[in-house]
């Protein structure tokens, strides 16, 4: 147990503070501070040191420097039990220092102010601060080091119990913390100024990844797996992982992946949206002239699995849209959960009705192209380009007899668009712009055409298909002409091009090609 005789003290946040600095007083802690922290503690009534006169050496630069001198940094890296340290910090007057307590310039929330300045950046980066913090961490065994408010409970509680001191478990603790949130701060003024004027490559050579813990999860996919969720600092734009919970039991590790699925796809339509999502991929989506007709039609794609689904959307949910969803739920169709820009009073206080549904709200949805999408994989990531390649009816190629007409055309770009969201092998029927029929994730594209054609039933006659990649056989387009799909929608690039276009032109079939795939793993 290391008794706490001596504590420099110097944050910019204040909160709680003296909460902390009162059981240090009451069991005879002398202080040493510097500037402002100084003079709150002062003011509060509390007897300070001030750094200046314990070195004898004033702050410069206006403050720029304050606690970097000998006196301070002997006090705190020398290790007790080495007899040449304490001769030598005893032979220039240096007293040992027990605990940092400091936390840094908001340097974070100064740099995403509108209309920032490099200057004010500038001043805002902290240089004593990180320096204390780790020396003090580093000499973890002599010396407790506390950066943040919310550690000043613990530490009061500790300090209590123990009579001054701190257990050698605890001043390990706050020293790893320490250690975190001096790389946190360090890669968030990296981040900032790369992004000044030179992006750099766009795959850099080192790839610092900043994520903070958002909450902890009662399990991860199934009930034996430990998990949390973590999200990036800041939000890079309207995401499932940045909305906020209006109502509603807490997010699962399932319902956050989920969540995100849907609002990827709906961010890519403009015209009013509705995905209803069960394991990551669509069960039902369609676009139509408000989200009372998008949720309607996209339901009616596969009712079944829609069981137990979540419901994202691009336009803010009417009371309306709610009651619609509401008479699907009493119909027996569960909603765990539904993603939008935002809510009316109304409907949220409609939807709100089920406690246990999870109610999100993203704000206005935009994208960003810049944004990357990472894979984990054992010991290492994968990090590419978001796909984001459109494709126009000037870019398409018509390799079948009969031309698409427009109705057709319109529908295999809504198909198109549509069945990169699924999970590949992906096969999409789509009526106008509303699927009817998904085969997702097999390991064949003619599974997924026979699992499509199943789903859609008599409504794939008269249907159109989107592959998102090159059909390697005809067989898929024979489960498809069979099942009265009119056209079809694929990238193209088989060694049996050829023959799948003669299938297609046996079913007077309109076949276009891409030459764009979409698979998604």
């Amino acid at each position: 147990m290391k008794i706490i005789r001596r504590a420099l003290i110097s944050v910019f946040d204040k909160s709680d503070l003296l909460d902390l600095v009162q059981i240090l007083a009451e069991n005879g802690v002398e202080f040493l501070s510097t500037g402002q922290t100084a003079k709150h503690l002062t003011q509060s009534g509390f007897q300070v040191r001030e750094v200046s006169d314990y070195t004898g050496f004033p702050e410069i630069l206006d403050g720029r420097v304050k606690t970097l001198h000998p006196r301070i940094y002997g006090g705190l890296l020398a290790v007790l039990d080495n007899p040449e340290h304490v001769e030598q910090t005893a032979a220039h007057g240096i007293e040992s220092i027990d605990l940092i307590v400091s936390n840094l310039y908001p340097f974070e929330a100064t740099v995403q102010r509108e209309g920032i300045e490099l200057d004010e950046a500038i001043e805002n980066i902290d240089i004593g601060g990180p320096t204390l913090i780790r020396a003090a961490a580093k000499n973890y065994q002599d010396v407790a080091v506390v950066t943040n408010p919310c550690q000043y409970p613990e530490i009061v509680e500790e300090l209590r119990e123990n009579g001054g001191g701190l257990s050698s478990e605890t001043r390990f603790r706050l020293a790893k913390a320490a250690f975190n949130h001096i790389t946190r701060y360090d890669a968030a003024i990296s981040h900032y100024l790369s992004t000044l004027d030179d992006p750099g490559p766009e795959f850099p050579e080192v790839l610092n990844l900043r994520y903070e813990k958002a909450q902890e999860l009662r399990y991860g996919e199934n009930p034996h797996q430990k998990a949390a969720f973590y999200r990036t600092v800041t939000s890079p734009e309207p995401c499932a992982a940045w909305a906020e919970q209006l109502s509603g039991q807490p997010l699962s590790f399932n319902n956050i992946l989920d969540l995100e699925a849907a609002l990827e796809i709906v961010k890519d339509f403009e015209d009013p949206t509705c995905a209803i999502i069960k394991h990551n991929n669509p069960c039902g989506l369609a676009t139509g002239k408000d989200l009372v007709q998008a949720f309607n039609e996209a339901l009616e794609c596969d009712r079944t699995s829609a069981f137990g689904s979540i419901i994202g959307v691009n336009r803010k949910v009417t009371i309306q849209t709610a009651n619609t969803i509401r008479e699907a739920a009493k119909a027996g169709i569960k909603v765990e959960a539904i993603i939008a820009p935002s809510y009316t009073e109304q409907a949220l206080k409609a939807l709100s009705r089920v406690k246990q549904r999870r109610i999100l709200a993203t704000g206005k949805l935009s994208l960003r192209p810049t944004v990357k999408q990472i894979r984990n994989v054992t010991g290492g990531l994968l990090l590419q380009d978001r796909d984001r390649r459109e494709i126009g009816p000037d870019e398409l190629q018509v390799v079948s007899k009969r031309e698409p007409t427009d109705a057709e055309l319109e529908s295999l770009l809504f198909g198109w668009r549509a069945c990169k969201h699924v999970k590949s092998n992906c096969i999409l029927l789509a009526q106008g712009t509303k699927t009817v029929g998904i085969g997702a994730g097999q390991m064949s594209r003619v599974d997924s055409c026979i699992i499509a054609a199943r789903k859609a039933g008599e409504r794939a006659n008269g249907s159109v298909l989107a592959s998102d990649a090159y059909f390697p056989f005809p067989d898929g387009i024979e489960i498809a002409g069979g099942a009265g799909v009119s056209a079809i929608i694929q990238p193209g690039g088989s060694v049996n091009d050829q023959t799948v276009i003669d299938a297609a032109n046996r079913y007077n079939m309109a076949m276009v090609l891409t030459g764009v795939r979409h698979f998604l793993h």
